[in-house]
């Protein structure tokens, strides 16, 4: 694949701070992950949801990458942010692909009805993580000791009645602010958007949003202003 020097540059911020948000999540479970020049990389089996790799340059060596992480069980997990590892020889396949995006920083074209505040206590970090779990019995994901990271903001959308129904995690790094995990109660990322690119510009004014994206979620993505920059895939040990 040809990268454009822009385009690639993005990336690369992308996947740096998606691997540190990664690396913010594993510390809050009492993980332990190594940052290294080609991937980060988490030796022990990570959260629900979260890789066991993720790559920061495109020619990252698959045998070395593999040989980092815990491969015993099956369901580990390799983010390979440049969709150019061949890693069926390791025994993992394709799980799905997608695509980093990026938006300039700036406001949202449109406002938000929806209350948006930082989720800042444990209290408040448990409403907002069921509200993100919607039944799945997977809040104890997002965990207290998050609120401890200083790159870390749960940004909480609140309806009249003071209800968490939707929200994001914005997480910073030195050139660009990542968004994920976006989510409204209802189930259309179109109405949690502007309040995420809101509050995201509160926070961060002049820093660029990155985060990544696929199929439908892409599209509202993109209808708030992101566009995609580049692919990648994510890899999965086993069956």
């Amino acid at each position: 694949m040809k990268w454009t020097t822009v385009k690639h540059l993005l990336v690369r911020a992308a996947a740096r701070n998606n691997a540190e948000w990664c690396a913010a999540v594993s510390r809050s479970h009492g993980l332990t992950s190594e940052f290294g020049q080609h991937a980060w990389t988490a030796p022990a089996r990570t959260p629900l949801y979260y890789p066991d790799a993720v790559t920061l340059l495109p020619d990252t060596d698959p045998a070395a990458l593999t040989g980092r992480i815990d491969t015993a069980a099956t369901g580990a997990s390799v983010k390979d942010s440049f969709a150019c590892l061949d890693l069926t020889g390791a025994g993992f396949h394709v799980l799905f692909e997608a695509q980093w995006i990026h938006r300039p920083a700036g406001a949202p074209a449109i406002a938000s009805d929806l209350v948006w505040d930082v989720a800042d206590a444990p209290d408040t970090l448990r409403a907002w993580a069921l509200a993100w779990d919607r039944g799945e019995g997977n809040a104890g994901l997002f965990r207290p000791e998050l609120l401890a990271d200083p790159g870390t903001f749960m940004l909480a959308g609140r309806s009249a009645d003071g209800r968490v129904v939707a929200g994001a995690v914005a997480s910073r790094s030195d050139e660009v602010v990542g968004v994920s995990n976006v989510f409204a109660v209802d189930g259309d990322p179109d109405s949690a958007w502007p309040g995420v690119l809101g509050g995201v510009h509160h926070l961060f004014p002049t820093l660029p949003v990155v985060g990544y994206e696929h199929g439908d979620d892409l599209a509202s993505a993109v209808r708030h202003g992101f566009e995609p920059i580049g692919p990648l895939r994510i890899w999965l040990h086993g069956g």
